[in-house]
């Protein structure tokens, strides 16, 4: 099958997203495959290019009416598939729903290219809450044209339970993970503390902040002269995250109120062996604790499944049927009180082997996912 995978943005090395696409591209084309990738980035003359993979397909210039044009032009993309014959579109939603998109769309329809349309994550909409005020007018416009956008749509393809979004039929998959990047974490050294980790680019429906009070809390209450605790966090953390915001206490208020400034350690954006490096140091992961903030119950992270195929006992409070109930999770309350240190620890002695962990999500590998989408794309008329 020839296949377009779609993306609005282009790739970054140190970028979950990024490297989350890179895998589902892989997973494709593990399954035999013809994957081309077209994505929009800057070039070194400075121009801002849509690209299908290292082919420049339209040249949009400089500036601000770049950045317009790219909004209103995808013509070069129907084009393309066209003259390609390209079977199906996979695009990942940037909640920018327009006519300009509509128009993409309905012109594939009409060649009888099938479309399929991911959304990360749903319910998004609480999401802009947290956001700078710019976020929110792209939101009102993606609110006007999403629905029409779906209907051109031959499914959407969500990491949720939904059997429908936006009025269009829905292909539920998993998360998924590439094993091949992801390695078996090392073996800690139990004397020097119980580390915990926690890998995102961060938002308040993250709620590090639950697992900071906790922190705090332990130590107060003398944890610490029982067994130190440390809380290391890998990814970008912006100013409204440390400082507090409506939906959300802020980190560093909380650090300095129970002391404990050297206890949580803020790395930014780690990726390949440094990243690697600080796994080793660590024993526990932390899951997204106050999905609840955003609206969302029910998700499949792609976290959880990187700790899990990393070998790690994770923590999360929202609902995800792949994990729920497994000896190596524990689950934390859907509300905001402090996490439990005491709690994770006395789940830390009776956890799985790490490598027992790893091999209970094989099936959760991005061949296995991907295949499952174009098995039910085979099933559309």
């Amino acid at each position: 099958m020839k296949i377009l995978f779609l993306t609005y943005h282009g790739f970054e090395e140190a970028s979950g997203i990024s490297k989350k696409m890179l895998a589902q591209i892989k997973g494709l084309r593990q399954n035999g495959h013809e994957v081309h990738v077209c994505s929009y980035d800057r070039r070194e003359n400075g121009h801002m290019c849509r690209f299908v993979d290292d082919e420049v397909i339209r040249d949009y210039g400089r500036g601000i009416l770049a950045g317009l044009r790219q909004r209103m032009s995808y013509g070069c993309i129907a084009d393309y598939c066209i003259r390609e014959s390209i079977e199906v579109v996979y695009a990942r939603s940037f909640m920018n729903a327009s006519p300009f998109l509509i128009s993409l769309f309905r012109r594939l329809k009409q060649n009888a290219v099938k479309c399929l349309m991911e959304i990360p994550t749903y319910p998004y909409d609480e999401e802009f809450k947290s956001l700078p005020i710019k976020h929110s007018f792209g939101l009102w416009g993606d609110k006007l044209f999403r629905r029409q956008l779906a209907s051109y749509m031959d499914a959407i393809v969500t990491f949720s339970d939904y059997q429908t979004i936006f009025g269009q039929k829905t292909i539920n998959i998993s998360n998924g993970v590439d094993f091949d990047v992801l390695p078996l974490h090392g073996k800690v050294d139990a004397e020097a503390g119980l580390h915990l980790i926690g890998v995102a680019e961060v938002h308040p429906w993250h709620g590090f902040d639950r697992m900071i009070h906790g922190l705090g809390e332990y130590y107060k209450h003398g944890g610490g002269q029982q067994l130190p605790v440390f809380f290391h966090i890998v990814g970008s953390v912006w100013p409204p995250e440390m400082n507090g915001t409506k939906i959300a206490p802020g980190f560093l208020p909380i650090m300095k109120r129970y002391g404990i400034e050297d206890k949580v350690i803020f790395h930014g954006r780690l990726f390949g062996k440094d990243l690697d490096a600080v796994f080793d140091q660590c024993s526990f992961g932390v899951g997204s604790l106050a999905r609840h903030r955003s609206g969302i119950t029910v998700i499949k992270t792609l976290k959880n499944r990187e700790y899990a195929c990393r070998g790690l006992p994770f923590i999360y409070s929202e609902q995800d049927a792949d994990f729920d109930g497994q000896p190596y999770v524990l689950k934390a309350p859907a509300d905001e009180s402090p996490i439990r240190v005491q709690d994770i620890i006395e789940f830390c002695k009776h956890v799985p082997e790490a490598s027992a962990i790893r091999k209970s999500v094989e099936h959760l590998s991005w061949k296995m996912q991907m295949q499952r989408v174009i098995d039910a794309v085979k099933q559309i008329p």
